[in-house]
């Protein structure tokens, strides 16, 4: 039985383009880019290259480019680094991933305040809330661009409009990074972060942008690298791969938007003819065309999972970073979607060098897997 891949907002595949650009610096040039020699001379000089092609294709400056290990390790630093060590309060949204939420929560319990400003009924964030949210004694926002359980973009750059100066606002961008248009400059955000596996690059290679001249305080010491905002020897080889892939991905952005487009609309409407009742979750048409956030009434989403894997079908409930619990979505509760809704939710992400008969197959698949769930569900078996 063939597998079928439906899980690319956790991880995508690497292109075989990144692996060979990688491939040198983890063979022969293996060089660590702080020695003086002319093997870490050639390392730092394909160092700052990636740095180079990544702010080049995200609208920032070379020196605001600091690399992490991932979008995980960038938020945190970029919320702890922006807020420093005197508490403060906080404005966020209560459907951040939980790489934001929970450095957020953990800051409460130092002191912090938090408001949260509510979303729609697809998930949207209205910049007026955020601007009424934030308090003489704000220090910080946090808003996602794009959310990573049902697909839809916030309004950055209106939100950062609205954002009083003093006030450092922070963007988790891992969903959009690689897949959208993302200006850093033009969106008008202090921070920004990103991670290379989103966009088929190699896991543990991520990137915080920080604006020229922000206050920063820094998590890690004892090393000169970066300006000393993340010291530590840096990974050359993941960092050209993330640069290669974040390159090819600007490059071919507008295909490969249409192509996942296309590969949504034909697996949606296959789920809709041959596994009807479906609730689409989130926005239909203005979101990320990369995520399919859907629920069928009559099942419950562990059963789902477990049965699809056993399908060889890969999809999830909601995020890598907490789907391992299995509970209710909490983007969805936040929505406030009916029970039957939250507790049948899947979501499907897609990239675009899949073929059309593997979507079909596997909405087949899948449609197969919910009749034959719903029908237990009858006999009273499930």
């Amino acid at each position: 039985m063939q597998q079928i891949y439906l899980d690319s907002n956790s991880t995508t595949p690497v292109l075989p383009a990144v692996l060979e650009a990688m491939r040198p610096f983890l063979e022969n040039q293996y060089g660590n880019p702080a020695s003086a020699h002319w093997a870490g001379r050639r390392a730092r000089q394909a160092l700052e290259d990636a740095r180079e092609r990544v702010a080049a294709c995200l609208g920032a400056y070379p020196d605001e480019v600091i690399f992490t290990s991932g979008a995980t390790e960038a938020n945190n630093l970029a919320i702890l680094g922006l807020l420093g060590h005197s508490p403060s309060h906080i404005v966020t949204s209560p459907i951040e991933h939980p790489s934001v939420a929970e450095p957020i929560r953990q800051l409460t319990k130092r002191g912090y305040a938090v408001s949260e400003v509510p979303v729609d009924a697809q998930g949207r964030i209205s910049p007026d809330d955020v601007q009424r949210a934030v308090r003489s004694q704000s220090r910080l926002a946090s808003v996602m661009l794009a959310n990573n359980e049902i697909g839809t973009i916030q309004p950055i750059k209106q939100i950062a409009d609205r954002i009083p100066e003093g006030v450092a606002f922070h963007c988790d961008a891992a969903q959009a990074v690689g897949r959208i248009h993302v200006h850093f400059h033009d969106l008008g955000v202090t921070a920004l972060t990103l991670s290379g596996h989103k966009f088929h690059g190699p896991k543990g290679a991520g990137a915080l942008l920080l604006r020229r001249n922000t206050p920063f305080a820094a998590a890690f010491h004892g090393g000169h690298q970066q300006q000393g905002r993340r010291p530590g020897t840096e990974p050359v080889a993941l960092i050209v791969g993330l640069a290669t892939a974040l390159d090819l991905a600007d490059r071919e952005r507008e295909n490969r938007l249409e192509k996942v487009l296309g590969l949504r609309t034909r697996f949606l409407s296959r789920l809709c003819e041959r596994a009807a009742p479906v609730v689409l979750n989130g926005p239909e048409h203005a979101g990320m065309p990369h995520t399919l956030n859907v629920s069928f009434p009559g099942c419950r989403s562990d059963s789902l999972l477990m049965n699809l894997d056993l399908a060889g079908i890969a999809c999830s409930t909601g995020s890598a970073c907490s789907s391992g619990s299995l509970l209710p979505s909490p983007v969805l509760k936040v929505m406030a979607v009916p029970p039957e809704v939250l507790h049948s939710a899947m979501r499907f992400s897609f990239h675009p060098f899949q073929a059309e008969a593997e979507i079909e197959e596997a909405a087949d698949r899948i449609a197969g897997v919910v009749a034959r769930l719903r029908k237990m569900r009858d006999n009273g078996s499930a």
